[in-house]
C-alpha cells in the first residue's frame, strides 16, 4: 500500500520578477571608494540588492523564457494574466496574449528554440495545483515572436508543467502533461510533436492519476531527455500527493523510448511525490533532481543518473 503525503506538496514558483541591481538604484545611500573597495573585496555582490520590476499585477508566475540571441527579450507567463514581453530587459512589459485566440489565461509553460527566437509556444494550466486553481485549453503558438498566436491542440492535457523545444529545430516540440487536477484523465504524460504542434504523439505515459511534473533536453545531446512524473489528486480542501505513478524517467534516443530511473542507487526507496530534474548545460552526466518523499531532498548525479 502506497503512502501518500497529506501534507502540500512542495512548489517552485517565481512570485513576480526580480532583477539584481545596485543599492544606491532604490534610493540608498551609495558607498565611499573606500567603502566599495572593501565591499568588492570580499564580496563583489554585497552592493547588490533585489527589486521587483513588475509588471505590478497579482498573481505568481510558474513560467519564465529567455532569447539567448537577444539578452534583452524575455517572455513569462501568469496565472491568470497570459503571455507578457520585455524587449528592455524588464523595463517595460506588454501583454501579448490579450485579444487573441488565446480561451484561457492561466499559462503553466513557455519556451523557444535557440535556432528560432520568433517562435514560441505557450502551455496553459499552471502546474502548481493549489485548491483555487485555474485549468488550461492546451498549446498556443507564435511565429512571430508573440504579435500573433494560433491553437496547437492538446487541449484536453488541462496542466501543463513544461514545454521543451530542439535547440536547433523548432518544429520538434516537447510538452510535459499534467492533465485533470480533480480526477483521472488519459490526456497526460509527455507529448512530442515533430511538425511543429501540427500532431502530437504521446511518448510517455504512466497511469491515468500520474503526469508530467517535469522534463529537460539535454543541451548538449538533444537526444537525452528526463521526464519526471507526479502521481496527485487535488480536492479544494486537501493534496494527497505521491504513489506508484511518480518517478523518474531517462530517454537516450530523443524520447522513442524510456527507462526509469527512479530506483537507481542514492535516490529514495519509499513513496515517490512531486519530481523536479534537469541537467548541467556543460556536462551531460551531470543532473540535479528534487524529489519529494520521506527521506527526499534535492540528489546530484555525476553519470546521467546511474548513480
Amino acid at each position: 500500500m502506497f503512502k501518500r503525503f497529506r501534507a502540500p506538496a512542495v512548489y517552485f514558483a517565481l512570485i513576480g520578477l526580480c532583477l539584481l541591481v545596485p543599492a544606491a538604484a532604490k534610493g540608498q545611500r551609495q558607498p565611499s571608494s573606500a567603502e566599495q573597495a572593501t565591499t568588492n573585496d570580499s564580496d563583489p555582490l554585497k552592493v547588490l540588492q533585489w527589486r521587483s520590476i513588475g509588471p505590478f499585477r497579482g498573481g505568481r508566475c510558474t513560467a519564465v523564457t529567455g532569447v539567448a540571441s537577444q539578452p534583452m527579450v524575455y517572455y513569462f507567463g501568469g496565472t491568470g494574466g497570459g503571455v507578457w514581453k520585455t524587449t528592455d530587459g524588464g523595463i517595460n512589459w506588454e501583454p501579448v496574449s490579450d485579444g487573441s485566440v488565446f480561451r484561457t489565461g492561466s499559462v503553466g509553460a513557455i519556451a523557444l528554440s535557440d535556432s528560432d527566437a520568433n517562435t514560441i509556444y505557450a502551455g496553459m494550466g499552471e502546474s502548481a495545483i493549489r485548491g483555487n486553481v485555474s485549468h488550461g485549453d492546451g498549446v498556443y503558438k507564435s511565429t512571430d515572436a508573440g504579435k500573433t498566436w494560433k491553437r496547437s491542440g492538446l487541449e484536453d492535457t488541462r496542466q501543463i508543467s513544461r514545454i521543451r523545444v530542439h535547440p536547433k529545430n523548432p518544429d520538434i516540440v516537447y510538452v510535459a502533461a499534467q492533465g485533470h487536477v480533480w480526477g483521472p484523465n488519459e490526456q497526460r504524460g509527455v507529448f512530442r510533436s515533430k511538425d511543429g504542434g501540427k500532431t502530437w504523439e504521446r511518448i510517455l505515459y504512466r497511469n491515468d492519476k500520474a503526469g508530467a511534473s517535469d522534463l529537460i533536453i539535454d543541451p548538449l545531446n538533444p537526444n537525452n531527455l528526463y521526464a519526471g512524473f507526479w502521481e496527485v489528486y487535488r480536492k479544494p480542501w486537501t493534496l494527497e500527493s505521491g504513489g506508484p505513478g511518480s518517478g523518474i524517467f531517462k530517454s537516450t534516443d530523443g524520447g522513442d523510448t524510456w527507462s526509469e530511473i527512479t530506483r537507481n542507487p542514492g535516490l529514495p526507496k519509499g513513496t515517490i511525490g512531486i519530481v523536479g530534474i534537469t541537467v548541467s548545460p556543460v556536462n551531460s552526466d551531470r543532473l540535479w533532481a528534487i524529489v519529494e518523499a520521506e527521506d527526499g531532498g534535492v540528489f546530484r548525479s555525476e553519470n546521467g543518473g546511474k548513480n
